[in-house]
């Protein structure tokens, strides 16, 4: 998951660093001539409050005495690579985080330590159901879920009071707001929503209660020419028509956040923790003043708000690491309950943590309020490792997005795009 989590982070008013403890020289640790060993963690840049890995590996180190922590900090452009060719190497990292749409495919190729017989020491049970997900593979467990985060509705708040719109509960309140918001000022946005946001389209689908792949039998095929995802396109193309966002675009061409909010006329927009600070900076810059509401995405009722898509990583070990139980037990500590409190405290509720009981109070009206409320509806796009093949450019999902709001009908196109999931999603 490549992510500006020290953004998302700096949304709720905390900096933090990062400890690299040793060198980058991707290497595991074994055991030297005197018997002591060295624990080799790969984390992400950005991903680990410097005070909380210091605390983890702290309590760690003093429960095994002669075992140091050595933690290397690795960029997310070329990640892939080097992990697998981390992976297939005799010395490997112990313990390494995964994005959690990219571990099924280390999974599959056997890098990863099969940890299904450690679910209780790992304290499984307390675990988002969401984020598990992505962590397990025919049925095993090959990580623990360590964090994710979603999108929600950012709103200018004086937009919303000048045409006297409230933040909404469910997609028909969402709509007639929308429709008030048009009415108050014609000249401003009542949302800016790019016609290839697919991950905003995710969520519609799996409300209606589907999916955009689905099993069949050994195989799976691309599913968006169900009548789930047709509804749920037909209602993207609904709020869509309230933008004037192109629609042969996604959210990051150009940048929401820095490239087109700044600039005034958008009444609402839906995204990250980090967009959303990126939007307060770029104001500030310009001398603007950003007064932002944030709220869930709305469902199809008022009891629970709409799905959202769970960008986030896991905590693998290596299937070959050479201290394997010491990198089982630093995992079970690191992603436990305590220490995923503290690690949300650490980020104030800007990331989520993999259990909901940990999960850090943010402050009322915040943006981490908002997006915690919709974290227990959580989800991730279908767990194969030929899942990254359908998000290779030209992605077939925003393809069939953009003819649908040009005007092509809905079925038809999904199953144009179907045809163009189903070979990809195969491929190994």
């Amino acid at each position: 998951m490549k992510r500006k989590l020290i953004a998302a982070i700096g949304v709720a008013g905390m900096m933090v660093g990062i400890a690299a403890c040793g060198s980058d020289d991707g290497k595991g640790g074994g055991a030297d001539a005197g018997g002591n060993k060295t624990l080799t963690v790969w984390v992400m840049d950005g991903s680990a409050p410097d005070a909380w890995i210091k605390n983890v590996n702290k309590e760690f180190e003093a429960k095994h005495k002669g075992v140091k922590v050595k933690v290397e900090i690795q960029q997310w452009n070329g990640i892939q690579e080097k992990v697998t060719t981390a992976l297939s190497e005799d010395t490997p990292p112990d313990v390494l985080e995964l994005g959690n749409t990219q571990t099924a495919g280390y999974a599959a190729t056997g890098g990863l330590a099969d940890l299904t017989e450690d679910k209780a020491e790992l304290g499984a049970d307390g675990w988002n159901k969401g984020m598990l997900a992505s962590n397990e593979l025919d049925g095993k467990l090959y990580s623990a879920p360590w964090y994710a985060a979603n999108r929600v509705v950012v709103y200018d708040k004086a937009a919303f009071k000048k045409a006297g719109v409230t933040p909404p509960k469910t997609r028909a309140e969402w709509i007639d707001g929308l429709k008030k918001l048009k009415a108050s000022d014609a000249k401003t946005q009542p949302i800016y929503l790019p016609g290839q946001s697919w991950y905003v389209y995710a969520g519609f689908v799996w409300d209606e209660g589907g999916d955009l792949a689905v099993k069949d039998g050994d195989k799976w095929k691309g599913n968006l020419s169900s009548p789930e995802a047709v509804a749920a396109m037909n209602f993207y193309k609904e709020l869509q028509s309230y933008s004037t966002a192109p629609k042969d675009k996604d959210e990051a061409t150009p940048q929401q956040s820095t490239d087109i909010v700044p600039k005034g006329g958008v009444a609402s927009w839906i995204g990250l923790g980090w967009e959303a600070g990126g939007a307060i900076d770029a104001m500030k810059k310009a001398g603007k003043t950003a007064d932002f509401g944030y709220f869930p995405i709305p469902g199809k009722t008022a009891d629970k708000p709409g799905s959202v898509f769970f960008g986030g990583s896991n905590l693998a070990v290596s299937e070959r690491s050479p201290n394997k139980d010491l990198a089982k037990e630093w995992l079970a500590l690191a992603a436990g309950k305590e220490h995923m409190a503290k690690y949300a405290e650490a980020t104030q509720g800007a990331l989520l943590p993999n259990n909901d009981a940990a999960q850090f109070k943010p402050a009322a009206g915040s943006f981490a309020e908002a997006m915690a409320k919709a974290a227990p509806v959580g989800k991730i796009t279908p767990v194969t490792p030929g899942w990254a093949n359908v998000e290779t450019a030209p992605n077939p999902i925003k393809d069939y997005m953009t003819k649908v709001l040009k005007g092509e009908d809905a079925k038809k196109a999904g199953e144009a795009a179907d045809k163009v999931i189903t070979e990809r999603v195969n491929q190994q």
